[in-house]
């Protein structure tokens, strides 16, 4: 009976931490607030902890739930991850754009700084980068819970292919590589939780 409670317990524990880091997430992901992701990021920290904890299994609906709430942490967390990430290796050096991307100069201008540069002068690259993130993160955690993680190699190569043309400037190639990597990681890491908890 001892070990009855203890599993349930320990299923709660995991279940509230990681909907508190979904909660984090989803005010960083509608508020713009980086604390909030890095609250985000301790939780999800902290779920993996518990999640490598040997307990023994519960109720199958409570492992549904954790695949739920890892799903949804995976694709609303990893946004503003990946901008904290942009913000960090950046320093918000780029100008952003009005759609989401970043403005770079065009093809044969000098590109000392950013500075002083007229409109004529640059164009917006890697636009829709919210959208392509969730749709990325979406596909990444859930090839993960669905046990086929090589569809992963596919959702990269589709992206490369889709921002090729984008990725001339020094700006756009250290953007793309920075806010890829680190949505992919946390992806990766949310839908992770699900099946170190399960083991």
């Amino acid at each position: 009976m001892t070990f009855t409670v203890l599993t349930f317990l320990y299923w709660v524990a995991l279940l509230l931490v990681t909907l508190a880091s979904l909660t984090c997430a989803a005010i960083a992901f509608k508020l713009h607030r980086q604390l909030f992701a890095i609250w985000a990021m301790a939780g999800l920290v902290v779920a993996l902890v518990l999640a490598a904890v040997p307990v023994g299994t519960g109720p199958s609906a409570f492992g549904i739930v954790i695949g739920m709430l890892a799903l949804a942490l995976a694709v609303i967390g990893g946004g503003p991850i990946a901008v904290l990430a942009l913000d960090l290796a950046t320093n918000n050096s780029v100008p952003p754009g009005q759609h989401g991307g970043i403005m770079v100069l065009n093809a044969g201008k000098p590109a000392p700084t950013m500075a002083g540069v007229s409109d004529l002068e640059t164009h917006e690259v890697l636009r829709g980068g919210v959208t392509i993130g969730i749709l990325e993160r979406l596909a990444v955690a859930g090839a993960i819970l669905a046990g086929f993680p090589e569809a992963i190699a596919v959702v990269v190569a589709i992206k490369g292919v889709g921002r090729f043309t984008e990725l001339a400037a020094a700006e756009s190639r250290e953007r793309f590589i920075i806010g890829t990597l680190s949505s992919l990681i946390w992806a990766c890491a949310c839908a992770a939780l699900v099946p170190m908890a399960l083991a």
